[in-house]
């Protein structure tokens, strides 16, 4: 049977993320938008290049939701974007009744589907729609991990002058300037981060990538990034629909696990059909910890501001 991606958002990030579930074959998809005209254009000129790419799924723009009904995915994009001098909270209030909004229309239609949450700032978002949708925190997920961590393995690849495919390293935490970049766990073809490069390069290279979204805001000035946000949420769509079993880091509620409870934060989980199959857990560094509970006070600090 296919597949149904419901993408909500139809700016960048949005018609990134449709754009990539195409090419990557994931299903029929729905471009949801209340601005008139900018999904369906967008879809549309997506769906001619189905001939090209060799892809057979249909692609639509709506501004209804009842054309996102019975989808498996939905990836909520919709929101206001940075801009230089802002930062993701200063987005918080107006975005929380956006994602809201998005929420309650998307489980009356869908009340089966996973949610993958983008809109920033991810950590408080996700928690709204979680608490918004009633639906178990499996089928509620915050892409944000898949991003910071593409970020923090492009960097060093690039300092060591070697293929990015070949660098595991992963960033846990929340999606903001307290995010954690693993360095103990960073390697190269199994090789430690640390045998290679010096403490100083590494201490610029997490620098870079906890300022990672900051930086290009700057250079675009009129928003912020899209390309590899949107790749990030088909990243963990696909993991849902194919059921894969990919460990990837989201933004998953957690019950007690790394000693925290009753947020959303960055950690390594399974994703198959259903969505978070299990949080994978191991040891902390007593420093880690602390960069951790960095991350929840922040974290908890936006879902209070949320007032749900």
């Amino acid at each position: 049977m296919r597949k149904k991606i419901t993408i909500i958002g139809a700016g960048n990030v949005g018609a990134t993320a449709a754009h990539w579930a195409a090419v990557r074959g994931l299903g029929d998809i729905v471009l949801l938008d209340v601005v008139e005209g900018v999904p369906q254009g967008k879809a549309l000129d997506l769906w001619q290049s189905g001939p090209v790419e060799n892809f057979a799924w249909s692609v639509k723009g709506s501004n209804d939701y009842i054309d996102s009904a019975d989808s498996d995915i939905v990836i909520i994009t919709a929101g206001l974007a940075r801009k230089p001098g802002m930062s993701r909270d200063d987005l918080l209030a107006k975005n929380v009744a956006i994602v809201k909004s998005c929420t309650e229309e998307a489980v009356k239609h869908s009340p089966d589907c996973v949610l993958i949450v983008v809109t920033n700032p991810i950590d408080a978002m996700v928690y709204t729609a979680f608490k918004v949708s009633g639906f178990p925190p499996s089928r509620v997920i915050g892409m944000a991990g898949v991003l910071d961590s593409a970020r923090y393995r492009t960097f060093l690849a690039d300092a060591l002058g070697v293929a990015p495919m070949d660098v595991n390293a992963m960033v846990m935490g929340i999606h903001g300037d307290k995010m954690l970049p693993l360095v103990r766990l960073a390697n190269v073809a199994g090789i430690p981060i640390t045998d290679l490069l010096p403490e100083d390069q590494i201490n610029d290279i997490v620098k870079r990538t906890q300022m990672g979204g900051i930086e290009i805001v700057n250079h675009l000035k009129t928003g912020s990034a899209f390309y590899t946000p949107g790749l990030s949420a088909v990243e963990m769509a696909e993991a849902i629909i194919r059921d894969s079993k990919r460990i990837l880091p989201c933004a998953a509620y957690l019950d007690g696990e790394f000693g925290i409870s009753g947020c959303f934060l960055g950690v390594p989980v399974v994703l198959g059909t259903g969505g978070v199959e299990r949080i994978v857990e191991f040891a902390l560094t007593d420093e880690e910890k602390e960069a951790l509970q960095e991350s929840v006070a922040a974290v908890q600090n936006q879902m209070t501001a949320t007032g749900l």
